[in-house]
């Protein structure tokens, strides 16, 4: 009796860790390819390429919940604490920028498209109108204000030292003492009006009715290093859900839809 006893709650046993293991091949295999994807971005255009993303990505049975966000702090952190599966807003230097201050392990998957930084202005129709004294608003994160600063050396308004990561301090000539202000980037077409200049992302710039193309008294080239890219927790590149979602950013919908709606002032970067 003592010896099917034993015999019963063995059985018993071997059932039980077998259902665990089990579920927690499930749990895995969910993980591995859930069907919703979280995914935080900015406004225009990330929004709208995200949108005509998730059209393709549900065809494949996936559905894509978009998180807006309005400031360039916020979807890193979202994304590092679990959030959000991904976010789309930024380019590599930035990214890079913030996983080294911020002790982050996130990752890009792929590359999508390009916004060339312009200089705006609510006061003067050409460059060459600027005063000597003008007041110019630059973004005021690292990676973004080196941009702005650069575009304005290219221009012949000032000169920087060398290095990635300068900032107005790093200004080296500036002989019309241009007064320079650096701004909170989602902030900067609202200053417009007081000041004489703004260098301002595209995303913002659009989001704000301005059309890059017809707009900008500059604008950078479309050989720009800025790609904007899918980042992800470097643990969940390789997720099925994650590849999914990045083959649709690169697919040849997406590339189609930022030329035909963007016409130009935004570029695919695949």
């Amino acid at each position: 009796m003592k010896k099917l006893l034993a015999l019963f709650i063995s059985i018993l046993l071997v059932m039980s860790f077998a259902g665990c293991g089990k579920s927690e091949e499930n749990a895995n295999a969910q993980s591995k390819d859930k069907k919703e994807i979280v995914v935080g971005v900015s406004p225009a255009p990330h929004k709208e390429i995200m949108e005509k993303a998730a059209e393709i990505l549900e065809k494949e049975g996936y559905k894509i919940k978009i998180v807006e966000f309005n400031d360039y702090q916020m979807p890193n952190i979202a994304l590092s604490e679990g959030d959000i599966d991904a976010n789309f807003f930024q380019h590599v230097p930035f990214l890079n920028k913030t996983n080294s201050e911020k002790k982050l392990n996130l990752d890009y998957t792929v590359k999508v498209h390009i916004e060339p930084m312009g200089v705006y202005s609510n006061k003067i129709k050409d460059i060459k109108e600027l005063k000597d004294g003008a007041v110019i608003s630059v973004p005021n994160d690292p990676t973004n204000e080196a941009r702005a600063l650069r575009l304005l050396e290219k221009a012949g308004l000032i000169k920087l030292k060398s290095g990635e990561f300068v900032t107005k301090v790093d200004i080296t000539e500036n002989p019309k003492k241009y007064d320079i202000q650096e701004i909170e980037a989602a902030q900067l077409p609202r200053t417009l009006n007081d000041v004489d200049i703004s260098v301002i992302n595209t995303n913002f710039a659009l989001s704000a009715g301005l059309n890059p193309l017809k707009d900008a008294l500059l604008i950078e080239g479309k050989d720009s290093p800025y790609a904007n890219v899918l980042a992800v927790r470097k643990e969940d590149k390789d997720k099925d859900y994650i590849k999914a979602l990045s083959k649709a950013l690169n697919s040849e919908e997406i590339r189609k839809f930022i030329e035909e709606k963007y016409k130009g002032s935004i570029v695919p970067a695949f």
